[in-house]
């Protein structure tokens, strides 16, 4: 399925149903007066939290949801059926907005989460209920009320323990693939990633989501590259893990991302960080001593390293990813 983290749709709850108007009319009846029911009340409108959904992919297509209306009442004081309710199912941690994006409606953050986002309309008033002692037989009733309606701004932020980080080609595909098994695209080129991808660490009875970020480049908060879309996917990370080239300069490329960072989200800085220096292979063990060192004097953070390409160097650092981020295998 594809992935999409983002999605705008209108929503209408059910309009409520109309009055009625009748006289009751039966034999041996000398004053029948009126009897005509109220409508019935419009469906609403929820979102509801589902298991097993990971994606908006659902809304690529459909991006109209109507609730069902009540039914108009009837003679012998008959209400209208209320209309059915209508269930979106969302993944978990969809975050609910008003079209323009600014004002949050709602955060589904728990697997149980459910929110009625539009009400349906009340139903109408039947003449009966405009019966009184100087009016024995009205023909005034109502129309039902409208539902509400209105169009919304979907966004997911996936949950994971770890978020790789990085400029693209740093190897954050390779490494994932490599310790989870992961079927992520892998290629000597920009952008390789372009959309998010998650990757399940598993050792012993303890298990990691790893989610892997398209890569940032410089400006990427003007537009270049992809921008800062999927940034907002590891503001729910237990940890960040910001992977290097270390055949390159180190503590240029950190800092362009960190820049990034913080123009998307200051808070982001909070964020508990492991540095991990990738295709050490390819430098002489002189060389990544000092780049160790270097990387820690302007960080204090701890520092790993590892060939994303060897399978043994790349499973080297999986206990340091259980340690940092609090689980323990047993």
């Amino acid at each position: 399925m594809d992935f999409l983290d983002e999605a705008r749709i209108y929503v209408k709850a059910g309009d409520g149903g109309r009055g009625a108007c009748s006289f009751r009319r039966e034999k041996y009846v000398e004053f029948g007066g009126p009897d005509g029911g109220d409508g019935g009340r419009g469906g609403d409108v929820i979102f509801r939290v589902a298991s097993g959904l990971n994606t908006l992919s659902e809304f690529r297509y459909k991006r109209q949801f109507k609730a069902e209306n009540g039914s108009s009442g009837s003679g012998k004081a008959k209400f209208g059926a209320s209309g059915k309710t209508l269930v979106i199912d969302i993944p978990l941690n969809t975050q609910i907005f008003t079209a323009d994006g600014e004002i949050m409606l709602k955060d589904m953050s728990a697997p149980a989460d459910a929110v009625v986002i539009a009400k349906g309309g009340n139903g109408g008033l039947g003449n009966m209920r405009f019966k009184s002692s100087t009016d024995r037989a009205p023909s005034t009733y109502t129309e039902g009320w409208l539902g509400q309606e209105m169009e919304l701004l979907l966004k997911l932020k996936l949950f994971s323990d770890i978020g790789l980080l990085g400029l693209p080609n740093a190897g954050k595909s390779t490494l994932l693939a490599a310790i989870t098994r992961s079927k992520t695209k892998i290629g000597n080129y920009p952008f390789t990633t372009l959309v998010p991808h998650l990757g399940v660490l598993k050792k012993g009875y303890d298990e990691l989501v790893i989610a892997d970020l398209p890569g940032l480049i410089e400006n990427a908060s003007a537009g270049a590259g992809l921008g800062h879309r999927f940034l907002k996917h590891i503001e729910r990370c237990r940890l960040l893990l910001h992977v290097l080239d270390a055949s390159q300069d180190v503590i240029a490329n950190y800092r362009i991302v960190k820049n990034e960072m913080h123009l998307y989200n200051n808070e982001l800085s909070n964020k508990p960080e492991l540095i991990l220096l990738n295709k050490v292979d390819v430098i002489s063990p002189d060389e990544l001593k000092l780049k160790i060192a270097e990387i820690q004097a302007i960080t204090n953070c701890t520092v790993i390293y590892c060939s994303a390409i060897d399978t043994t160097s790349a499973y080297s650092i999986i206990d340091h990813l259980f340690r940092f981020v609090g689980k323990n295998s047993t």
